[in-house]
This record gives C-alpha cells, sequence and structure tokens, in this order.
C-alpha cells in the first residue's frame, strides 16, 4: 500500500499494519545517501531587501545560461544540490534562493502568500539582472512562479524557458485525496503532533516519494519538515492559497515556451494537475517521469538537467 494512502488509514490498516508498511520502506535502496542530501550548494551568498523588509538569503555559481530554481514548502535552497551540480558541470550559471519564511530568508510586513512570493522571484531575476534564463519552479516555487509570470510582464522578458517541476496552479486538493487528509491536519496542528512518532514521520516522508521511497530521502525530508516547522511555523497564508486560488483559467497568457514535470507516482501534486498546465498553456509539452513522485529534485535529476538542456538548445 502507498505511503500516502497509509496516512489517511491508520484505523483499517491498524498500527502493526503500518509498522510493516515503515519495515518495507527502511529495506529499499538509497539511490544519494544521507551526505548527499544534506549537503549545501556552493557559491556567492547575497542578502536581497525587500520593501517590506524582508531578507532573501539568493546563492549564484557558475557562468554561462543562467538557470534560477525556486524550492518547494518547508525545504530550502539546498533541495536543488544534486541539480546544481550537475548544471554547473554542464557550464550553467544556476542562481537559487530560500523563499521567504524559509531558510535563512526572513519573513517580512507583507507575511506570506503568492503577491509577496511572486514579487520575489521578480525581484531575484532583477537583482542578478539574468536574461534567457530558464526559471525551473518545484511545488510551492511553481505555484507563485506561475504568478509571477501573470502578474510581472519583466519576469517573461527575462526568461527562455519555464520548468514547471511537479507543481500546480491552484486549487490543490483537486483530485489528491493525500492533500485532503493532510492540509486540514497540517492547519489544526494535528499533523506537527503526529509527526513526534516514528512511524508516521517515515509515513509523512515515503508520501513524497515514488514508488520505492528511498530511506535517506524519508529522514532527510521529515528531519527538514520539523526543522521548518520549529523555526518558521507552518506558514499557513501560503498552504490556504494552494486549494483557494486558482490560476488555471490565466494559463493561456503564458508565452514563454515550457515544460511540464511530474513523477507518475505523485501524490502530492497529481499527474491531473499537470496535464491540465500541459493543456492550458500555448506549446507546453509534458514529461512524466515513471514511478518517481514528488521528490523530483533527488528522484530525477538527470532528466530535469536534460529538460532544461532542451530549453536552451
Amino acid at each position: 500500500m502507498a505511503a500516502g494512502a497509509a496516512l489517511g488509514t491508520t484505523g483499517l490498516l491498524g498500527w502493526a499494519g503500518l509498522r510493516a508498511v515503515v519495515e518495507w520502506i527502511e529495506r529499499n535502496p538509497d539511490p544519494l545517501t544521507r551526505e548527499q542530501l544534506l549537503a549545501e550548494p556552493q557559491g556567492e551568498e547575497v542578502t536581497i531587501t525587500r520593501p517590506d523588509g524582508t531578507a532573501l538569503r539568493a546563492l549564484a555559481a557558475g557562468e554561462g545560461p543562467p538557470v534560477v530554481l525556486v524550492h518547494g514548502y518547508t525545504v530550502t535552497l539546498a533541495e536543488w544540490n544534486v541539480v546544481w551540480d550537475a548544471l554547473l558541470e554542464r557550464g550553467y550559471r544556476v542562481i537559487a534562493f530560500d523563499q521567504r519564511g524559509h531558510g535563512r530568508s526572513t519573513l517580512g510586513a507583507e507575511g506570506i502568500g503568492s503577491h509577496p512570493m511572486a514579487a520575489d522571484i521578480a525581484a531575484v531575476l532583477q537583482h542578478f539582472d539574468v536574461s534567457d534564463a530558464v526559471l525551473v519552479g518545484h511545488s510551492m516555487g511553481g505555484f507563485v512562479s506561475i504568478r509571477a509570470l501573470l502578474d510581472h510582464a519583466d519576469v517573461s522578458q527575462r526568461l527562455r524557458g519555464l520548468v514547471l517541476f511537479a507543481t500546480w496552479a491552484g486549487r490543490v486538493m483537486d483530485g489528491a485525496p493525500q492533500n485532503k487528509v493532510q492540509i486540514p491536519l497540517l492547519e489544526r496542528g494535528i499533523l506537527q503532533r503526529m509527526l513526534r512518532y516514528r512511524t508516521v514521520g517515515v509515513l509523512f516522508g515515503a508520501a513524497q516519494c515514488g514508488k520505492r521511497p528511498s530511506p535517506a530521502m524519508v529522514s532527510v525530508f521529515t528531519e527538514g519538515f520539523r526543522q521548518h516547522v520549529d523555526e518558521h511555523g507552518p506558514l499557513l497564508p501560503i498552504v490556504r492559497a494552494f486549494s483557494r486560488e486558482d490560476r488555471y483559467p490565466r494559463l493561456g497568457e503564458i508565452t514563454v515556451p515550457t515544460v511540464v514535470m511530474v513523477g507518475a507516482a505523485d501524490r502530492t501534486t497529481p499527474p491531473n494537475h499537470s496535464r491540465r498546465m500541459a493543456d492550458g498553456i500555448p506549446g507546453a509539452r509534458l514529461v512524466t517521469v515513471a514511478e518517481a513522485g514528488h521528490a523530483l529534485n533527488w528522484e530525477a535529476p538527470d532528466e530535469l538537467v536534460k529538460v532544461i538542456e532542451s530549453l536552451t538548445a
């Protein structure tokens, strides 16, 4: 049984059944070590101060065609560590930043929401004066990247390509049973308490992975989630925006060449969202990664690099 489904069916499986699922997960192989997953990308670090007082930590390295990476909810720019090194080896200039309220970036007077976060993306592009860049948005990063393109004309002018990577354009609970369970638990503070139990923590982390969850990926993601909540809180305004906002009707306004990527086993942003985005954005191409889940940055880094190369060829 999928780990995500197991989280929502505790009464049916029983604790012994859930422990059996955890034991199966922990016997799976690790394509990447904990050390690789925890490695911090290396580059020149700068601070970008926003009008509301938010201070964004940003990192840049390399020379060549620019690639700007926008991370997901409760993680940091470190989620790009494997992709970062691969892009540098191929001669790209790589730029990433901790989104407001995440990692080493602060939260200013405007708080957290898709409006200020979209403006943050525009500010990062302007700060590094990028042109002909590829913008890659993962999960929450893709959600706010879509708003950045729709609300800030200068963003499109700086891009030659867009990768919407395991993400959505709003209404995140549509066709996503896992989200219908986990998001209300998060909003009520129940999920945070449940994660104190090791069994639940493993299942929660595994729900971000594909058919064969990696124990190292599960532990690193779950530990990072707990650390984020301890340091920054659950940042509920942006979580509520995921389901309450809807930009699918406006996708036709996006003119940047776009590739939509999704794991076939992604339960956080199921493939139906990716198909809608690919259908809604003129000329968009859909790439589905077999057996992968939501953690595509670690499960399928080579496939992402290939997509970026296709947009910069």
